[in-house]
């Protein structure tokens, strides 16, 4: 079985920047592809970034250029930088995790920008 802890959510000051880990445990493929999704109230969930193992990482055009994807040494840490927050980054984030045809996620973590 596979576990994704995700934390670092809050409330944050418009302009700040939040780093937000997901730490994955259990039985993980060192193949895989690891991802950020978001879900802003009365929105569908979409997706953010991701970060293959293989080393291609993609980031959404809608928060290109504040969102940075990235992993620790040893492939089970995601973290999402997210530099100036807007407040249209409120939502909760959710890591999810794909191995082959099976998908797991996180129970996410709630950003609220506000001043």
């Amino acid at each position: 079985q596979v576990r994704l802890v995700e934390s670092g959510g809050g409330l944050v000051q418009p302009g700040g920047p939040l780093r937000l880990p997901c730490a994955a445990s259990g039985s993980v493929s060192s193949i895989n592809t690891m991802s950020w999704y978001r879900q802003a109230p009365g929105k569908e969930r979409e997706l953010v970034a991701s970060d293959s193992s293989l080393g291609s990482t993609n980031v959404a055009d809608s928060v290109k250029g504040r969102f940075t994807i990235s992993r620790d040494n040893a492939k089970t840490t995601l973290y999402l930088q997210i530099s100036s927050l807007k407040p249209e980054d409120t939502a909760v984030y959710y890591c999810e995790l794909s191995m082959g045809q099976y998908n797991y996620w996180g129970q996410g973590t709630q950003v609220t920008v506000s001043s």
